[in-house]
Protein backbone atom coordinates (compact mmCIF):
# COMPACT_ATOMS: atom_id res chain seq x y z
CA UNK A 1 0.00 0.00 0.00
CA UNK A 2 1.35 3.19 -1.45
CA UNK A 3 -1.37 5.47 -1.87
CA UNK A 4 -4.61 6.18 -0.91
CA UNK A 5 -6.58 8.57 -3.80
CA UNK A 6 -10.51 9.34 -3.78
CA UNK A 7 -12.31 9.65 -6.90
CA UNK A 8 -15.48 11.42 -7.38
CA UNK A 9 -18.20 9.87 -9.55
CA UNK A 10 -19.78 12.11 -12.00
CA UNK A 11 -21.96 9.57 -13.53
CA UNK A 12 -22.02 7.99 -17.18
CA UNK A 13 -18.65 5.71 -15.70
CA UNK A 14 -16.88 8.72 -15.36
CA UNK A 15 -14.00 9.06 -12.26
CA UNK A 16 -12.36 12.29 -11.45
CA UNK A 17 -9.51 11.93 -8.93
CA UNK A 18 -10.59 14.16 -5.75
CA UNK A 19 -7.51 13.96 -2.78
CA UNK A 20 -4.63 11.63 -2.09
CA UNK A 21 -2.33 10.56 0.68
CA UNK A 22 0.65 8.92 0.51
CA UNK A 23 2.28 6.06 3.02
CA UNK A 24 4.68 8.80 3.61
CA UNK A 25 2.41 11.58 4.46
CA UNK A 26 0.28 9.76 7.02
CA UNK A 27 0.92 6.15 8.28
CA UNK A 28 -1.05 2.83 7.59
CA UNK A 29 -2.77 3.13 10.57
CA UNK A 30 -4.61 6.55 8.89
CA UNK A 31 -4.76 4.93 5.65
CA UNK A 32 -7.21 2.12 7.45
CA UNK A 33 -9.52 4.27 8.96
CA UNK A 34 -9.89 6.19 6.27
CA UNK A 35 -11.14 3.28 4.35
CA UNK A 36 -13.74 2.11 7.17
CA UNK A 37 -15.34 5.67 6.91
CA UNK A 38 -18.77 5.62 4.93
CA UNK A 39 -19.12 9.19 4.68
CA UNK A 40 -16.09 12.15 3.86
CA UNK A 41 -16.29 15.76 4.60
CA UNK A 42 -14.03 18.36 2.86
CA UNK A 43 -14.37 21.82 2.36
CA UNK A 44 -18.23 22.03 3.42
CA UNK A 45 -19.11 19.09 1.47
CA UNK A 46 -20.28 15.76 2.24
CA UNK A 47 -19.36 12.36 0.23
CA UNK A 48 -20.79 9.26 0.27
CA UNK A 49 -18.19 5.95 -0.32
CA UNK A 50 -19.79 4.12 -3.29
CA UNK A 51 -16.32 1.74 -3.52
CA UNK A 52 -13.52 0.64 -1.51
CA UNK A 53 -11.22 -0.85 -4.54
CA UNK A 54 -7.60 -2.04 -4.77
CA UNK A 55 -5.34 -1.54 -7.70
CA UNK A 56 -1.84 -3.08 -7.28
CA UNK A 57 0.30 -1.50 -4.03
CA UNK A 58 -2.68 1.62 -4.45
CA UNK A 59 -5.88 1.70 -2.30
CA UNK A 60 -8.64 3.47 -3.81
CA UNK A 61 -11.90 5.03 -2.50
CA UNK A 62 -15.07 6.30 -5.05
CA UNK A 63 -17.05 9.15 -3.55
CA UNK A 64 -20.01 10.32 -4.15
CA UNK A 65 -21.01 14.30 -3.57
CA UNK A 66 -24.37 14.18 -1.72
CA UNK A 67 -24.24 18.02 -0.99
CA UNK A 68 -23.38 20.88 1.28
CA UNK A 69 -22.24 19.74 4.64
CA UNK A 70 -25.01 19.81 7.80
CA UNK A 71 -23.17 21.48 10.88
CA UNK A 72 -24.30 19.43 13.88
CA UNK A 73 -24.57 20.75 17.82
CA UNK A 74 -20.91 22.24 19.66
CA UNK A 75 -18.49 21.32 16.51
CA UNK A 76 -15.54 21.64 17.52
CA UNK A 77 -11.67 22.01 15.10
CA UNK A 78 -9.74 19.43 16.41
CA UNK A 79 -7.00 20.23 13.60
CA UNK A 80 -3.17 20.19 15.81
CA UNK A 81 -4.56 18.77 18.88
CA UNK A 82 -4.32 14.76 18.10
CA UNK A 83 -6.79 11.94 17.13
CA UNK A 84 -10.33 12.48 18.23
CA UNK A 85 -13.58 10.81 17.99
CA UNK A 86 -16.95 12.25 18.47
CA UNK A 87 -20.44 10.15 19.29
CA UNK A 88 -22.83 11.99 17.70
CA UNK A 89 -26.96 11.33 17.51
CA UNK A 90 -27.47 10.10 13.57
CA UNK A 91 -30.57 12.25 13.58
CA UNK A 92 -31.01 15.80 11.53
CA UNK A 93 -33.92 16.89 14.14
CA UNK A 94 -31.78 16.82 16.70
CA UNK A 95 -28.88 18.72 14.92
CA UNK A 96 -26.92 15.82 15.16
CA UNK A 97 -26.52 16.10 18.91
CA UNK A 98 -22.96 15.30 20.46
CA UNK A 99 -23.02 12.81 23.10
CA UNK A 100 -19.89 12.65 24.14
CA UNK A 101 -15.59 12.94 22.95
CA UNK A 102 -12.91 10.74 23.50
CA UNK A 103 -9.35 11.19 22.48
CA UNK A 104 -7.27 8.64 20.84
CA UNK A 105 -3.53 7.64 20.73
CA UNK A 106 -3.19 6.41 17.69
CA UNK A 107 -5.61 5.95 14.39
CA UNK A 108 -5.90 2.16 15.28
CA UNK A 109 -7.54 2.83 18.63
CA UNK A 110 -9.75 5.10 16.21
CA UNK A 111 -9.36 1.63 14.09
CA UNK A 112 -11.24 -0.48 16.88
CA UNK A 113 -14.38 1.95 16.98
CA UNK A 114 -15.31 2.17 13.63
CA UNK A 115 -14.83 -1.61 12.97
CA UNK A 116 -17.88 -1.94 15.46
CA UNK A 117 -21.04 -2.46 14.93
CA UNK A 118 -22.03 -1.80 18.63
CA UNK A 119 -19.80 0.23 20.42
CA UNK A 120 -19.42 1.65 23.99
CA UNK A 121 -20.15 5.43 24.34
CA UNK A 122 -18.84 6.65 27.92
CA UNK A 123 -21.31 7.64 30.48
CA UNK A 124 -24.39 6.42 27.79
CA UNK A 125 -23.04 2.94 27.43
CA UNK A 126 -23.70 0.14 24.47
CA UNK A 127 -25.23 1.91 21.52
CA UNK A 128 -25.60 0.97 17.42
CA UNK A 129 -23.89 2.45 15.38
CA UNK A 130 -25.32 4.03 11.85
CA UNK A 131 -22.32 4.80 9.96
CA UNK A 132 -18.96 7.10 10.38
CA UNK A 133 -17.13 9.65 8.66
CA UNK A 134 -14.05 11.46 8.36
CA UNK A 135 -14.64 14.77 9.16
CA UNK A 136 -11.27 16.66 7.25
CA UNK A 137 -12.33 20.30 7.73
CA UNK A 138 -12.71 19.70 11.85
CA UNK A 139 -9.75 17.10 11.63
CA UNK A 140 -11.57 14.25 13.67
CA UNK A 141 -13.48 10.95 13.13
CA UNK A 142 -17.37 10.58 13.85
CA UNK A 143 -19.52 7.58 14.88
CA UNK A 144 -23.35 8.41 14.61
CA UNK A 145 -24.88 6.24 16.99
CA UNK A 146 -28.41 4.88 18.46
CA UNK A 147 -30.11 3.34 20.91
CA UNK A 148 -29.81 -0.42 20.96
CA UNK A 149 -33.61 -0.83 21.17
CA UNK A 150 -34.79 2.33 18.66
CA UNK A 151 -36.12 1.56 15.09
Amino acid sequence: MKQLTYYIDKGNDCYEPFFEYTISNVGVDEFYARQLCTYFIIRGTQYELASNEMDGEDDILVIKEIGRNLRGEDEKSFRGEGIHIEFRSPHERENFRLLSRIPCSTHFDAIRFLLKDVVDVPEIGQQLVTSTEIDEDRGVYVIYVKDLEED
